[in-house]
């Protein structure tokens, strides 16, 4: 049977361009690692590579990866991720992709929401550098610091101080498979905040890769750069190697609680009056407020609102019983609610542990929750009104996974000027609202999911921070806008980093400008280079 020759060419047309599809893909990686190999001073090794050809691809990609949202067969995959080994291997990373015009993502936790560390919906080809296994924990109890690289998670860090002190601390965060390069790039929040301020607000120096492939510390930085580092939002001005962190003195013993109230027993009440006293408390109490659906027990079917006053104090039962007695009699605390423990068993508390759980546990890195997820954030200058709370329940129960966590902010926060940090949510915020909603039938009913956190969150609008309505860069939220794919607009990118960083915003811009004007670093919500100027 013979062919028209039409039909043949078409046919070695389609086997070329599939051929030539391979090679590319292929000469990508050979040409990185040959790249790599002469930018580096240690060797190497073909270990530290995985393409989507490797068997183990996929459990790669998703190792730490916090939102299966970004994991679906139809979300864009790296070309290959690449495991460096030490901070030359990163350095001859930047440095490659540069020269070949290759976009990378970095990923030392996987916790970021809309998985921008491990997916690039703007831009591809990319491909994924993990730090997990630059992972070194140093504490230095003589000089109350500790190094930290970046792929530890604070869990990790948390366990290391203790391992060496019993009154030693970390203020950071309260889920403790976060990877510490990008928890602190954000903020870093947790249950001593109100005595310490935040991780970054407690960062001595850092090991930084610029946009030149350099390696830079506090000094060789400057200020403005060690500035913008530390709560400016990851993977905009460099890749962080190691951070210094300044460790903090924790009691010897230490008090946490779980107190439960629900509709039926004057929950709206209770949490109006914690909306009035919260920032005004004792800075040694933290009680943040854990909302959800619930079912009721004695009625099948039906169900409630649940609030859970979890809490942390740094002292004794005695103490803390006479703290609430004075500021927040309300709740009904009482010696039986309480346990006193040590503060790495606080931690392990905090974070959602069962009681027996030994402390060991933080060194897996492991993460407790691995979903379908969309989250946004508010930040709350005035008590939300009872009626306002009812609102909000109504609309709760008309979700089937809702969640929503409430953080008391006052003392130390309120006393750290805005501007110290880009991190500006300071004086003035009584608390932080964190809403999610969560979902285990992948694509299936995503858009029902995302329509009614949005629709929630227009709700909630005339009750939050306004002008701008303020979020957390850690809690990363889409919705507020995105740069275009490596053309990022400065006008389009306020929309988004006027919340997150408020008036800080200008001062990042002005860096980002300075030290990666070519927009290197680059994201769905990176910080923009100004235009260069025309000669």
């Amino acid at each position: 049977m013979a062919f028209p020759s039409s039909y043949i060419l078409s046919l070695l047309l389609i086997l070329l361009l599939s051929s030539a599809s391979r090679t590319n893909s292929d000469s990508v990686e050979d040409s990185f690692i040959h790249c790599l190999n002469s930018n580096s001073d240690l060797s190497v090794p073909f270990s530290t590579f995985c393409d989507q050809t490797n068997s183990s691809f996929g459990s790669i990609l998703q190792s730490s990866a916090q939102n299966l949202r970004y994991l679906t067969p139809s979300m864009p995959k790296p070309e290959f991720i690449f495991t460096p080994l030490y901070e030359s291997h990163v350095q001859a990373a930047v440095i490659c992709s540069k020269q070949l015009g290759i976009h990378l993502r970095v990923r030392s936790g996987g916790h970021d929401y809309e998985g921008l560390s491990y997916v690039s919906e703007i831009e591809t080809p990319f491909i994924i550098v993990d730090l997990a296994r630059l992972r070194a924990v140093s504490v230095d109890i003589e000089s109350n610091s500790a190094w930290v690289q970046t792929g530890a998670t604070i869990g990790e860090v948390y366990y290391r101080i203790a391992e060496k002190s019993k009154i030693h601390g970390f203020p950071a965060g309260l889920c403790t498979s976060l990877g510490v390069g990008g928890h602190i790039t954000g903020g870093a929040y947790g249950s001593m905040m109100r005595k310490y301020g935040l991780g970054a607000d407690n960062v001595l120096d850092a090991r930084i890769v610029d946009a030149n492939g350099k390696i830079l510390d506090r000094e060789a930085m400057g200020e403005d750069l060690f500035w913008a580092i530390r709560g400016g939002g990851g993977a905009s001005f460099g890749i962080i190697l190691s951070w210094k962190i300044k460790l903090v003195p924790v009691p010897e013993t230490v008090t946490v609680f779980t107190v439960t109230k629900t509709l039926e027993q004057g929950a709206t009440k209770i949490l109006y009056r914690w909306q009035q006293v919260v920032d005004k408390l004792d800075e040694d109490l933290f009680i943040r407020v854990i909302i959800q659906a619930a079912e009721i027990p004695e009625r099948k079917g039906q169900r409630t609102i649940s609030t859970s006053y979890n809490a942390l104090f740094l002292g004794g039962v005695d103490r803390l019983l006479q703290v609430m007695q004075e500021s927040f009699p309300e709740l009904g605390l009482t010696q039986k609610d309480c346990v006193e423990t040590s503060w790495i068993k606080s931690v392990l508390y905090i974070a959602g542990y069962p009681s027996n759980t030994p402390p060991e546990v933080l060194l897996q890195g492991k993460s407790t929750f691995k979903n379908y997820f969309k989250a946004k954030s508010d930040f709350v200058r005035e008590p939300i009104p009872e009626t306002a709370l009812e609102g909000l329940w109504k609309r709760f129960l008309e979700e089937e996974g809702p969640l929503s966590i409430w953080n008391p902010y006052g003392g130390m926060m309120s006393k750290i000027a805005e501007s110290a940090i880009p991190f500006p949510h300071r004086n003035g915020t009584l608390f932080k609202i964190q809403y999610v909603t969560s979902w285990q039938d992948g694509d299936k009913n995503m858009a029902k999911h995302m329509e009614w956190i949005r629709r929630l969150y227009n709700y909630m609008a005339p009750y939050v921070s306004m002008l701008p309505r303020a979020a957390y860069v850690n809690y990363r939220d889409l919705d507020l806008g995105m740069n275009n794919k490596s053309n990022t607009s400065f006008i389009q990118a306020t929309a988004w980093g006027s919340r997150y960083f408020k008036d800080n915003f200008m001062r990042l811009v002005r860096v980002k400008t300075k030290v990666d004007p070519d927009n290197f670093f680059r994201h769905e919500q990176s910080i923009p280079p100004l235009p260069l100027q025309q000669g």
